[in-house]
């Protein structure tokens, strides 16, 4: 095993458990103690985690991002269902953009099943790979500055692919979500894309669970009356239904009553 590969499994033990022990996954890897310092020596470094006596905790900071192999396995039950409403909000033929959250890539899994002559504009590396065996769908990448820690295109080439275009619908996802500042990103670049797909497309899907409300990041996309409809995997709170009326933005969410047949 790779020792990225290694690391990325310890910080999903953390996640799940909130420790690891050393000796404990010096037996598990079969590698010595002392190269488990070192994995965590670099865990501690990149923030997630905090090295304690004989092993680390997790790093609770919610401005960390993680890797995104490892958001992708998050939450994935609550990921389905809304790739499953958010699919069912798109047209046969539709020219829609899909951001590089790993949430997009649910929906373009769930897309692939129900859809066809999709045309899909996108800066997610893993998105294009889902899609990779649809041809008679057309895939356009953004190209761009590939950031290896979000597996996405970024940067102004990527930016003026999607100005280059108008879609139908932009299916996106966020970091955060809070009634006072809107949706927010944790980094001004993943940030900057978002703002132009949101200034690309005729309708603006944004598509977040329940995890992400009543949170803050760094960097604010917009505030929620450049949305046109909010997908997640759990009715929200009276107190959001309210913002979300307000600020003329539907809800989705399973059971609601404006979720398309």
């Amino acid at each position: 095993m790779l020792a990225l590969e290694r690391r990325n499994e310890i910080l999903e033990r953390l996640q799940t458990e909130k420790r690891v022990v050393v000796s404990e996954l010096s037996t598990h890897y079969g590698v010595s103690e002392e190269t488990i310092r070192r994995d965590l020596d670099k865990l501690e470094k990149e923030g997630y985690a905090t090295k304690s006596y004989g092993g680390a905790v997790i790093n609770e900071n919610m401005s960390i991002d993680l890797p995104f192999n490892i958001r992708k396995n998050q939450n994935v039950r609550g990921k389905q269902i809304m790739a499953s409403l958010a699919a069912s909000l798109i047209e046969n033929g539709d020219h829609i953009f899909l951001d590089a959250s790993s949430t997009a890539v649910f929906v373009a899994m769930a897309l692939k099943e129900c859809k066809e002559r999709l045309t899909v504009l996108t800066n997610s590396v893993e998105v294009l790979l889902a899609l990779a065996d649809t041809p008679e769908w057309e895939v356009i990448s953004t190209g761009g500055v590939m950031d290896e820690r979000y597996l996405t295109f970024l940067g102004t080439d990527a930016e003026n692919a999607v100005r280059a275009h108008y879609a139908d619908k932009v299916l996106f996802s966020c970091k955060a979500l809070n009634r006072d500042r809107g949706f927010m990103e944790s980094k001004d670049s993943l940030a900057g894309i978002k703002k132009v797909m949101l200034s690309s497309g005729r309708q603006r899907i944004l598509v977040a669970d329940s995890t992400k409300f009543d949170r803050s990041a760094f960097s604010v996309v917009s505030d929620l009356h450049n949305v046109d409809m909010v997908v997640t995997d759990l009715k929200p709170s009276e107190e959001w239904m309210e913002h979300f009326a307000r600020s003329g933005v539907s809800c989705i969410f399973p059971g609601s009553e404006n979720h398309p047949a």
